[in-house]
């Protein structure tokens, strides 16, 4: 017997498209969702675009009508926790656009000698000097946040370098591990519920990969629902010790 839910965290790639190819379940999933009223966010770890990017994405190219308020990326994430932890205004960043963007719209400016963060994300542009002015900066003190632990993503070349890469040199540099954010953190997670206002036993975490995205709903306790329409596979969750909340085929068999 299912639950009914008052909001969805819902995963991108592997639940709601599979790279290029659409999930014809999922756009009924999210219409159905849309048509009862039920509120939702689309999480990704994926910083380097807006949520403006991604929302023109799934509606020009996957049938869904997503407004940018609907996407919550983890550089959205990131900046909402600096803010939370209100330890100055001063920002050093390594990353692209959609990272830098969020953290400019919460009111902090960036300084690249005396910041109160050090954000460490994807960059597709990461240079030596970049590294050296984030290592400098924690050394002399700034708080050490990187935005999600993905160490490699899958594209038509293979499995490229990922954020948790990038992160994981200035963590060598400086002897110090990141606080994350994104994925399977419950920090991503956590402020997903404070943006609706709702007790973690009110919403469901949807996804396919469950390292990510059901682990995410499992270290937050908020419950899951895993779709096999992507990474892990039934053989793959047989192993764990901690089941998924629900698990279903693909989105049709679940009812909202």
């Amino acid at each position: 017997m299912q639950k009914k839910y008052k909001a969805y965290f819902i995963d991108l790639d592997g639940t709601l498209y599979r790279g290029k190819e659409k999930i014809p379940a999922a756009a009924r999933f999210i219409a159905r969702l849309q048509a009862a009223g039920i509120p939702f966010l689309v999480l990704t770890n994926n910083t380097t675009q807006t949520p403006e990017t991604v929302a023109r994405n799934l509606t020009a190219n996957y049938d869904m009508k997503i407004a940018p308020e609907n996407v919550y990326t983890a550089g959205l994430a990131t900046a909402d926790y600096l803010k939370r932890l209100n330890l100055g205004k001063k920002v050093y960043a390594i990353g692209e656009l959609g990272l830098k963007q969020a953290i400019l719209n919460q009111g902090f400016s960036f300084d690249e000698y005396r910041p109160d963060y050090v954000v460490v994300g994807l960059d597709w542009d990461v240079t030596y000097r970049k590294f050296e002015k984030a290592t400098l900066a924690i050394q002399r003190g700034a708080k050490f946040i990187g935005t999600n632990a993905d160490t490699n993503l899958p594209n038509e070349r293979g499995l490229v370098p990922g954020a948790g890469s990038v992160i994981a040199l200035v963590e060598r540099s400086t002897q110090q591990k990141a606080t994350y954010v994104g994925k399977p953190e419950p920090i991503m997670l956590e402020a997903a519920l404070a943006h609706f206002g709702l007790d973690k036993s009110e919403a469901i975490m949807v996804g396919d990969n469950y390292n990510t995205d059901i682990m995410a709903g499992i270290n937050t306790g908020v419950d899951t629902l895993l779709v096999y329409t992507g990474y892990s596979k039934p053989a793959d969750i047989e192993q764990v010790a901690v089941k998924p909340t629900y698990e279903v085929e693909n989105l049709d068999q679940w009812e909202v």
